[in-house]
């Protein structure tokens, strides 16, 4: 039965990304104008589809690797050709209008944040990615990796015109070490979630993470990684206890507690400030033989109810004794509300928890199904093939973290649901999702690591989508949410907000996405990257030598 089923999961992943990748080719073709017709898009390229990725070592990370010889004086085209050798799968410039070029090289998640990188390019080897960060700086260009390409602000491209994206496509092996009772991961850069666990089913071993099949794993287990497991198991980077990473001067090295902890402190949290990831060495847990999923519907016609079960569910969120095996989330929506639970366990010990009686139950919109863990990752492919998460579109998103002081009450409530209910959206894609934090990520003060949201319950994100183009309509609903929220909550500046969910037109961004870690960021930058390589539009900068005094302390403190 498990073997039936991980065949059934292989083939729906396949379904769904063909599905999701047709549906992008009308889009896309749907407003090829606002990118194809630009001036300078003359002429057409076509090139061939990236190679079978090489397979990473299965023996544990070199502290360096010998890169290929950069000349001093060439341009970054003649750089990069030369560190590529000839190979027509392995860098990329701008394609002047290739649907290939846009496709298989850009791949942009969000179309209504378009830009042009100087170079695109598929590295093989560790080495191959010391050589290109080598030419990059070398031209005074910046750099930043891609591994999915889920940036809310398509952050893998650069984020801006002109820098260099390293598509990590070609690192995407995972090995088990079986030996000593290790069932460490190492896992490249490059591989997608959905991938990831697929390849870990027959060790039986598992990790937390989000539940998004298509985001990839060098983004998500730097920045935070967040999921229903999370609660039980800690984020996605606390289950990173090495790296292999390329920084700015071209070095590969080993990070870890021992070894560059500093680095090491500050890619679990900001990783694309700091240097490109090859290869992760991950902890793993036993998978859970049985997992509950329970589901409730609510329509806008019985909104009373609606907040209600809000009010409930802040309050079970908030609990500081719940149960760490409690994944959950509420959503808005345009039908109306629906919540999600998942239990990493038997049906009978959920039970037993109380938690079921603090959850709706008893209409036709009431669900709650066990299944085994290949089971419960095979129906959230099912689910995803439904989503628009791998589809490129025109999106806009907000988002913001809550700790235990910013719980609304039943009137604040009561007022932003029929608000929402009301409020021109400008289309009918639209999402308004609360996600529950803490459990044991809380364990750790915010400083263990770069990622600064310990304390958080929970965090929103909202979403408003659009195929042609994203309309004003639209984002003012979005942002007239927002303040609404805001204006309920407690004066804190910043409130803070988990920063995989890109924001590029948050202002203070850097504040808002670390808060009391930034000044140890900085510092941190400064050592490894004073130039700034890695770069985006909202990343840790480096710190002016006059505030270093005070980071320092703050670090040698953890």
């Amino acid at each position: 039965m498990e073997a039936l089923l991980a065949n059934q999961l292989a083939r729906e992943k396949k379904k769904s990304r063909n599905k999701n990748w047709l549906i992008a080719g009308i889009t896309v073709v749907a407003i090829g104008a606002h990118y194809f017709n630009r001036p300078e898009a003359a002429s057409l390229q076509v090139l061939q589809q990236a190679t079978e990725s090489t397979p990473l070592s299965k023996v544990s990370v070199p502290k360096q690797q010998a890169a290929p010889t950069v000349a001093p004086t060439v341009s970054l085209q003649d750089c990069l050709n030369a560190v590529c050798a000839g190979r027509d799968d392995c860098v990329h410039y701008d394609g002047h209008g290739s649907f290939k070029y846009f496709f298989e090289w850009l791949r942009p998640l969000n179309l209504a944040y378009l830009f042009t990188p100087a170079a695109v390019v598929r590295p093989r080897t560790a080495a191959e990615v010391s050589a290109v960060v080598k030419c990059a700086a070398q031209a005074g260009v910046k750099v930043q990796a891609k591994s999915g390409g889920h940036s809310y602000g398509n952050y893998g491209l650069g984020g801006q015109d002109g820098s260099v994206s390293v598509d990590l496509v070609n690192f995407q092996d995972v090995w088990v070490n079986t030996t000593g009772n290790s069932w460490q991961a190492h896992i490249g850069a490059g591989g997608k979630l959905g991938d990831i666990d697929e390849k870990l089913v027959p060790f039986k071993r598992a990790f937390a993470h989000g539940v998004c099949p298509g985001v990839g794993i060098g983004g998500h287990a730097t920045i935070g990684g967040l999921g229903p497991m999370s609660r039980m198991w800690g984020s996605c980077l606390d289950h990173v206890e090495e790296v292999e990473v390329v920084v700015a001067d071209g070095r590969i090295l080993r990070a870890n507690n021992r070894e560059n902890a500093d680095l090491f402190w500050a890619l679990k949290g900001a990783g694309a400030s700091f240097g490109i990831i090859t290869k992760f060495v991950m902890k793993t847990h036993p998978e859970p033989q049985e997992v509950v999923d329970y589901v409730y519907n609510f329509q806008y016609s019985h909104m009373e109810q609606m907040v209600d079960f809000f009010v409930a569910w802040q309050k079970l969120v908030a609990d500081p004794n719940l149960d760490r095996r409690l994944g959950t989330e509420f959503m808005l929506h345009p039908l109306g509300a629906r919540v999600s639970a998942t239990w990493y366990g038997t049906r009978d010990e959920f039970r037993k928890t109380g938690i079921p009686n603090r959850l709706p139950s008893g209409n036709d919109s009431f669900a709650i199904n066990e299944n085994s863990w290949i089971g419960h990752l095979y129906k959230a492919a099912q689910k995803e093939a439904l989503k628009l998460s791998d589809i490129p579109n025109h999106f806009y998103s907000r988002s913001l973290g809550f700790t235990r002081n910013d719980l609304l009450s039943k009137a604040s409530v009561m007022e932003l649901f029929k608000w929402v209910d009301e409020a021109p959206k400008g289309t009918l894609a639209w999402f308004i999702i609360f996600d529950a934090s803490g459990g044991i990520i809380s364990d750790l003060p915010n400083n263990a690591t770069a990622y600064a949201h310990r304390d958080k319950i929970h965090f929103y994100q909202s979403y408003g989508l659009n195929i042609l183009h994203m309309s004003s309509k639209t984002k003012a609903f979005l942002d007239n949410f927002h303040q609404n929220l805001l204006n309920f909550l407690p004066a804190r500046d910043p409130h803070g907000t988990y920063p995989g969910y890109v924001d590029p037109y948050l202002k203070n961004a850097q504040e808002e996405y670390w808060m009391g870690n930034l000044p140890t960021l900085e510092a941190v930058k400064s050592k490894w990257d004073p130039q700034d390589t890695f770069h985006n539009p909202q990343s840790v900068r480096p710190k002016t030598s006059a505030k270093l005094e005070f980071a320092n302390e703050n670090l040698n403190d953890q």
